[in-house]
Parts: structure tokens; C-alpha cells; sequence
């Protein structure tokens, strides 16, 4: 499956790819770390101009900067970067993601899940109130199936609906306590890292506010490898 064993980076590694990662050098793994972007529109990468969203500067940085063999997979495809892949589904609420989350992993066998999820559920106001802890039971149920795997699950990017940006803002305030705990998954504050001015509409980033997110994907895998 492409498991390494290990020192945990990214979930599966070896000593050498956490070394990478610190910026030391390249690692070289004899197959591939399988990465599943798994989320809505902004993991199919709407609203960027060559439609890579995060996902373009994220395996940028893993391949050029760690010197990781990485493999994006899942059943979508949408870019003009050199791997496609992914599980980003445009419209998507949480519930529907884990609807298809099994076959997903089945097909794919992620090392690794990123996950930005659940933007739909706060523009819906769709069972709002509970979507922190069914998010947090979408993370447990893939390491559950796969012990393996490590999911990096983020807070939601902001929204220019203040309705919207309400609902995120509650969703974002509960989220790290209700993943407190969960064995192999890892919180990331997108919310954080980027900046609510870079939004190119009410809730899909701009370019740059893309590469933002890339970065503290990277900068979240990058801590793990060497804490």
C-alpha cells in the first residue's frame, strides 16, 4: 500500500523523508506517499485561475522542497498540475462526503488525507449546530478503517456572507475540541493562515489565498515530521 515505517511524518515515513522535510535533503522512498485532497470546491481548486487550487503548490513544495514521491489520487481531476487527483466535490456537505468516504478508501488507500470540509453545511445552515462533531466522526471512521492513515482536517477559510461567516466562526470555535484526542488525525487553522481579504468571492480564496492554505498544509506536515 505504500506504507513506510518509521518516524511519523505525513502519517507513513521513514527516518530519511523526516530529515526532508526539516530541509536537510531529499528522501527516497520506493513508493509513493498517496495523498487524498479530500473536500468540497475549494479542494477541486474553484475560483483559482488554473483551477489547482491548494493542491498545485502543495505538491510543489512536498516534491521540489521535501523531496518526497508523492501521488495525489481520488476519482476527481480538475488543473493544470502534473497530478490531477483528488476527491473535491463542488457543493459537497459533510454528510455526503461520508457517504462515499469507504469507497473512497477502498479504491485509493491514501497514506494521507487533507481535509477541508464543511463550508457547504454552514452556507446551508445544514444541521450547523452538529457539524464539528460529524466532522470529527468522518476523521475517526477513516483511521478506524485504515490505522494507517493520518488526516490533517482544517478550520473553514472565512466567508464575506455575515451570516455565513457566523456560522464558520462557531463551526471553528468547536472543531479542535472535538478532534481532541483522535488518534492520527491533525488539526490545521486554515482560518488562520489565510487572510480573509483573499477571497474572490464569498467564500472561494484567490490565488493567493490558495497558496496560504498550501503552505500551512506543508507547514502542519513539515512540524509533524520533526515533533
Amino acid at each position: 500500500m505504500g506504507r513506510w515505517a518509521g518516524t511519523a511524518v505525513l502519517g507513513v515515513s521513514v527516518v530519511a523523508t523526516a530529515v526532508a522535510l526539516a530541509g536537510i535533503g531529499p528522501a527516497a522512498a520506493a513508493e509513493p506517499v498517496r495523498i487524498m485532497p479530500l473536500g468540497a470546491s475549494i479542494t477541486y481548486g474553484y475560483g483559482s485561475t488554473d483551477g489547482n487550487g491548494y493542491r498545485g503548490r502543495l505538491y510543489e513544495r512536498l516534491t521540489r522542497d521535501a523531496g518526497l514521491h508523492v501521488d495525489f489520487v481520488g476519482s476527481q481531476r480538475s488543473g493544470r498540475l502534473r497530478d490531477r487527483d483528488h476527491e473535491g466535490h463542488p457543493g459537497w456537505r459533510i454528510d455526503q462526503i461520508a457517504a462515499h468516504a469507504d469507497e473512497w478508501l477502498a479504491t485509493y488507500r491514501p497514506d494521507v488525507v487533507v481535509m477541508h470540509l464543511g463550508t457547504n453545511d454552514m452556507i446551508q445552515d445544514y444541521r450547523s449546530a452538529t457539524a464539528p462533531e460529524r466532522l470529527a466522526a468522518l476523521c475517526a471512521e477513516i483511521v478506524r478503517r485504515d490505522p494507517g492513515v493520518t488526516v490533517y482536517v482544517s478550520s473553514l477559510v472565512a466567508s464575506t456572507d455575515t451570516a455565513v461567516d457566523e456560522r464558520i466562526d462557531a463551526f471553528n470555535a468547536r472543531l479542535p475540541r472535538v478532534l481532541a484526542g483522535l488518534r492520527n488525525v491533525v488539526y490545521v487553522d486554515q482560518h488562520a493562515a489565510m487572510d480573509r481579504r483573499e477571497l474572490s468571492d464569498e467564500v472561494h480564496p484567490t490565488d493567493r489565498g490558495y497558496r496560504e492554505i498550501a503552505d500551512a498544509w506543508y507547514d502542519a506536515m513539515r512540524r509533524r515530521s520533526v515533533g
